[in-house]
């Protein structure tokens, strides 16, 4: 049986996202971050939880029992710039949400406020549950990590710190990972982070350009690029696995002999960069949104889409998002869903 409390609709784009025949490249584009009558309202890149949604209850769940896998640094990196920059953010666009003096942030949903220094104050009885699990959740992280960790419950993004002049990522906070573990991640240059991907000699060979585009200084960009808005993209996968937390530690391997393909889920993510302030940074988010495949597929030019992708994956790329032990029945099951009439 499907478990649709584990759903969450992201900001996923599927038109623009889910292409055939399938490639793997960056896929980047801009956001347009200002309205026009000939351009669509962007998606913010931070987007509000609810209290007590499936999404946040199982963040709540990761930092209680698996944070040093989620909240990873490199020793002596200074994140307090990067975290500024998202805090002032968030502040920009949810105001009633959350505030932010410069070195307090209060997450008025939650009832809880958290210093720079990590001292966490209980301002108010939380939306869910008892009222203070966000309080007490913050409690059994290190002090340094605990504005992180309130960020992490307010906000659906993941985050990571992107080093401009080295390329590397120094700093994790990755709770809802797509089959991969972030702790394997920290310290690598950027594109080493895609050199496991399939059919990845596009995204490699991106990952120079891609870097020049994320570290633009906003004062050396012209008006017209800043008006462009931020950087975005889109990837997507079906999956057997029913929870937004995909550590390989915690993913059954075997799933898919127990899961039919029209019980399946589409794990979907929109990642984007926010650039710190005179620094060569930026920091990635990743929106992790999951729904059940028969959900996303609301039309048949949807399943007829998708199946055309499938079927011209290659066998690595097949392999490597998991698909390969069950690629026939998928597309059999992605043709009888196109046939119908919705």
């Amino acid at each position: 049986m499907i478990d649709h409390m584990t759903c969450t609709v992201s900001s996923f784009d599927f038109e623009a996202a889910v292409r055939a025949p399938f490639r793997m490249q960056p896929g980047l584009r801009r956001a347009p971050d200002v309205p026009g009558p000939d351009s669509p309202v962007a998606a913010p890149q931070l987007t509000l939880l609810r209290p007590g949604s499936p999404q946040q209850r199982e963040k709540l769940a990761v930092l209680s029992a698996f944070w040093p896998q989620a909240l990873l640094a490199q020793s002596g990196f200074d994140a307090a710039p990067a975290l500024r920059a998202v805090c002032e953010l968030a502040a920009h666009t949810h105001p009633l949400a959350w505030h932010w003096d410069g070195r307090r942030a209060h997450a008025k949903l939650l009832g809880t406020a958290c210093c720079a220094d990590g001292k966490v104050e209980q301002m108010a009885t939380g939306q869910f549950g008892l009222g203070d699990e966000v309080a007490r959740c913050l409690a059994v992280l290190p002090a340094p990590w605990r504005l992180t960790g309130l960020l992490s419950l307010s906000f659906c993004e993941d985050l990571a710190i992107i080093d401009g002049p080295h390329g590397t990522l120094p700093w994790l906070a990755v709770t809802l990972p797509s089959h991969w573990a972030p702790e394997e991640k920290l310290g690598l240059p950027f594109h080493a982070v895609h050199a496991p991907v399939a059919d990845n000699q596009q995204l490699l060979q991106a990952s120079a350009a891609l870097l020049r585009l994320v570290y633009a200084a906003p004062a050396a960009q012209s008006e017209s690029q800043r008006s462009l808005g931020f950087l975005e993209r889109f990837v997507w996968n079906i999956t057997a696995h029913p929870r937004l937390h995909a550590h390989p530690q915690r993913v059954d391997p075997e799933r898919w002999r127990y899961t039919p393909v029209a019980q399946s889920w589409f794990r979907s993510e929109r990642q984007s960069f926010i650039q710190v302030p005179g620094l060569q940074q930026s920091v990635f988010t990743i929106e992790v949104g999951l729904q059940p495949l028969v959900e996303v597929l609301n039309t048949a030019a949807r399943a007829r889409l998708l199946a055309q992708t499938v079927a011209s994956m290659s066998e690595a790329v097949l392999r490597y998002r998991g698909l390969h032990p069950v690629r026939q029945p998928l597309l059999d099951w992605l043709h009888m869903r196109a046939a119908n009439s919705f």
